[in-house]
């Protein structure tokens, strides 16, 4: 996938979660528990989290490889689609047998942090300083 495309989904998802935590706050908030609600706020704050360190990644990307960049996106986005997705629908629905599915978004969101961790510490780049 291009860079610009990244950076539209990790955009798109900062507008999603920004829409759907005003949703919660307002349109569910006398229909959800308070439990309920909590829940959904917990996908929406990861959701936010991650687009963020998507759009991050893309500012990083002249400084990592192509592969680690490719890995570390596709593990962020299916966190945010397993984790966060999955937190909604049990916020919003009795699909409890959905409770499997959110560690495993979880376990997505820490792969891509871990492999940012150990790609970006065998990365040679170097930082330029100014001359004084």
């Amino acid at each position: 996938m291009k860079l610009n495309h990244w950076i539209s989904l990790a955009a798109l998802g900062a507008g999603l979660a920004v829409g759907l935590g005003a949703f919660a706050a307002h349109g569910l908030k006398m229909v959800l528990s308070d439990y309920q609600l909590a829940i959904f706020k917990t996908g929406v704050n990861y959701q936010m989290w991650h687009s963020l360190a998507l759009l991050g990644l893309c500012a990083l990307s002249s400084r990592i490889s192509t592969r680690l960049f490719s890995w570390v996106a596709w593990a962020w986005l299916v966190g945010m689609i397993g984790f966060s997705g999955s937190l909604y629908l049990l916020a919003l629905t009795d699909m409890h047998w959905l409770g499997p599915v959110t560690p495993v978004g979880g376990v997505s969101f820490l792969i891509g942090w871990g492999g940012l961790a150990v790609g970006a510490w065998r990365t040679n780049v170097s930082l330029s300083h100014p001359s004084r």
